[in-house]
C-alpha cells in the first residue's frame, strides 16, 4: 500500500502556515495543476485531486488538528477525492474567487467540456425487528429514484443524433464581459452553462437525459447494528447529469423494541422473575437467550436486581469479532394472595424469625390472606 505524503509538503507550507497561506498555496497548485490546463495528462490530474484533498483537510480547523496530532490514520479512510467532479462541487465558490468561473472546466480557453455534476444523494428508512438487528438480515427495498435515460443513455438527444457545442458560448459554458479591470463569468443562456446544446431531444425523457423511475434492489444489513445506523450504498441515488456520476442511497435503520429484552450497547438485559420461596432458597433456572438457553444458578438470599452474567449471549460485534453479554436481571415476585397453608407455615416462619408484625389483623401475611 503506497503511503499518503505529508500535507504541509504537497502544498509547499509550513506546519505553522496560517489560513491565508493555506488557500495561497492551493491557488497555486490548483492554477498549475486544473484539468483544463493540462488536458489528458493523468499525472496533473493527481496531482490536482493530491492538492485539492490537502487543502480539504488543512482549511478545516477540526480536521488539520486531528490531523497534526494523529497524522492520516486519524481521519480514516473518508479522506481524499475519487473525481475531479467532487472537488469541484465541494469547492465551486473558492474556484470562483481563483478564476472567476465554476471549476466545472472550461476556464483556461480549451476546448471546454460538459458540465459534469454528480447526482443527489437519496435517504430510505429500514424499519427492523430486534433480532434482525443482532443478527442481520436481508432485505429487499423499493423506491423512486432519478435515472440515467435508457432510450439516449443519458445524453438528453434522440437516438442517431448527438449533442452539439455551443455556438454561443463555443463549449465552454460561460460567457465573460470586461469591463476595464473587471471581468465577470456568468452561465451561458443558450445552454444553461452546459457548454452543449441539443438540436434533436430524445422523446423519451425529453432531452433531460434523466427520468424517474421505481428501484428494487436487496441490502444486506450486518448483525449487530442499531437505531440510527446509516448503510451507504455507491452510486444507488440519482443520475447525475453531463456524464456525472450518480449520488449515493444512506439507508437509515430504525429498530423496533424487544418485548423481552433491553439493549445496552452490545449486552442484552433480561428481566427475569422469581419467586420469593426461589429468592430466599436458590434454584437452577433455564433461561432462553436471544439465540439459546442457558442454565443458571440462583444463589440463595438473591435479592431484588441482583443481576447474572452470561459471557458472549448479547449482540454480535458490527467488527464481526466478539459478542456482548446477557445480563439476566431478577425481579423477586411475591404473591398477592396466600390460601390457608400457606398463610399458616409464612406466620410461623415470622414468629421463628422474630417479625411480629405478622401475627396482627394489620400485619403483611394477614394483607396477603385478604
Amino acid at each position: 500500500m503506497t503511503s499518503k505524503r505529508d500535507y504541509y509538503e504537497i502544498l509547499g507550507i509550513e506546519k505553522a502556515a496560517s489560513d491565508t497561506d493555506i488557500k495561497s498555496a492551493y491557488r497555486k497548485a490548483a492554477m498549475k495543476f486544473h484539468p483544463d490546463r493540462n488536458p489528458d495528462n493523468q499525472e496533473a490530474e493527481e496531482k490536482f485531486k493530491e492538492a485539492s484533498e490537502a487543502y480539504e483537510i488543512l482549511s478545516s480547523a477540526e480536521k488539520r488538528a486531528t490531523y497534526d496530532r494523529f497524522g492520516h490514520q486519524g481521519l480514516g479512510a473518508g479522506a481524499g477525492f475519487n473525481d475531479v467532479n467532487d472537488i469541484f462541487q465541494s469547492f465551486g465558490s473558492i474556484f470562483e474567487e481563483f478564476f472567476g468561473f465554476g471549476g466545472g472546466g472550461g476556464g483556461f480557453g480549451g476546448g471546454g467540456r460538459t458540465r459534469a455534476r454528480r447526482g443527489a444523494d437519496l435517504r430510505y428508512d429500514l424499519a427492523l425487528e430486534f433480532e434482525e438487528a443482532v443478527f442481520g438480515v436481508e432485505k429487499e427495498i423499493e423506491f423512486e429514484r432519478v435515472a440515467a435515460c435508457t432510450g439516449c443513455s443519458g445524453s438528453g438527444a434522440k437516438p442517431g443524433t448527438a449533442r452539439n457545442r455551443c455556438k454561443t458560448c463555443q463549449g465552454v459554458g460561460q460567457i465573460r464581459r470586461t469591463q476595464g479591470f473587471f471581468s465577470v463569468a456568468t452561465p451561458c443562456p443558450a445552454c444553461a452553462g452546459e457548454g452543449e446544446t441539443i438540436e434533436h431531444p430524445c422523446p423519451t425523457c425529453r432531452g433531460r437525459g434523466r427520468k424517474k423511475v421505481e428501484r428494487k434492489m436487496s441490502v444486506k444489513v450486518p448483525g449487530g447494528v442499531d437505531t440510527g445506523l446509516r448503510l451507504r450504498v455507491s452510486q444507488e441515488g440519482e443520475a447525475g447529469s453531463g456524464g456525472g456520476p450518480a449520488g449515493d442511497l444512506y439507508v437509515v435503520l430504525h429498530v423496533k423494541d424487544s418485548d423481552r429484552f433491553v439493549r445496552d450497547g452490545n449486552d442484552l438485559v433480561l428481566a427475569q422473575q422469581i419467586s420469593m420461596v426461589q429468592a430466599s432458597l436458590g434454584a437452577k433456572l433455564n433461561i432462553k437467550g436471544i439465540d439459546s438457553e442457558h442454565s443458571l444458578e440462583v444463589p440463595a438470599g438473591t435479592q431484588y436486581g441482583h443481576r447474572i452474567t452470561v459471557p458472549g449471549a448479547g449482540v454480535p460485534s458490527l467488527k464481526g469479532v466478539g459478542r456482548g453479554d446477557l445480563h439476566v436481571e431478577f425481579a423477586v415476585v411475591v404473591p398477592r394472595k396466600l390460601n390457608r397453608e400457606q398463610r399458616d407455615l409464612l406466620q410461623k416462619f415470622a414468629e421463628i424469625s422474630g417479625d411480629d408484625g405478622a401475627a396482627g389483623q394489620s400485619g403483611f401475611f394477614q394483607r396477603l390472606f385478604d
